[in-house]
């Protein structure tokens, strides 16, 4: 069973940062440990205390959001990063995906959302906001568009299938080796294999891959 979710947050605005704080203490299974004003400040709290969760606004001064997730999943790429916004554009999303984000959530949905996307966020698992997945997916239509005529569009095995949900589940070779009682050249070899066929490369555009298949819908 999951111990304690220690979460930080990172916002600007004293009164919604206020609001978050009591919103997650209210939980028996979460706590904020830490708060700051600016995305510098949102760094340097991050690598001192280690939360299992950042809860990060994008829109902050000193150093946005997504300068800062960037910046923080390359010194401590183990923090998940829960990206907070009123924005919905493809751009930002995008951009965020590209980061290593593991979720993104509207500042606008009901907080039953948000908690389970903390939840779901510490467990490994990827979380999009129901509102923003079909933008996901546009995305990842786009980018397929334009390999189409690179691939012969070969289907995935059952294995290749499994070894990328996994994956964008946020587990590691290791961990899917040992759940799938193989070894951890087999999975390398099964991922490349299947990001081949599908044209695909990095963890954004197998999360995307994977929202399309269905595979995220129960975290």
């Amino acid at each position: 069973m999951m111990s304690e979710i220690r979460v930080l947050i990172a916002e600007d605005h004293k009164t919604v940062r206020a609001g978050l704080k009591m919103l997650i203490d209210g939980e028996t299974d979460m706590k904020v440990i830490g708060e700051a004003g600016d995305g510098r400040e949102a760094i340097r709290l991050a690598q001192e205390i280690q939360p299992d969760v950042l809860v990060m606004d994008i829109s902050m001064p000193q150093l946005n959001g997504l300068a800062a997730a960037a910046k923080l999943k390359r010194l401590a790429p183990e923090i998940k990063i829960l990206t907070l916004t009123r924005h919905t554009d493809k751009a930002y999303l995008r951009e965020l995906l590209q980061a290593g984000v593991s979720g993104y959530i509207l500042k606008q949905s009901e907080s039953e959302e948000m908690l389970r996307a903390i939840r779901v966020v510490a467990g490994g698992g990827n979380y999009l906001d129901p509102a923003i997945t079909g933008n996901v997916l546009d995305i990842f239509a786009a980018s397929q568009k334009k390999s189409r005529g690179k691939t012969g569009g070969e289907i995935l095995s059952d294995r290749e299938s499994e070894v990328l949900r996994l994956i964008a589940l946020g587990y590691s070779n290791k961990e899917i080796a040992a759940q799938l009682e193989t070894s951890v050249k087999t999975i390398e070899t099964q991922k490349a294999s299947a990001l081949r066929k599908l044209d695909i490369s990095g963890r954004n555009e197998i999360v995307s891959y994977a929202i399309l298949q269905g595979w995220l819908q129960e975290n």
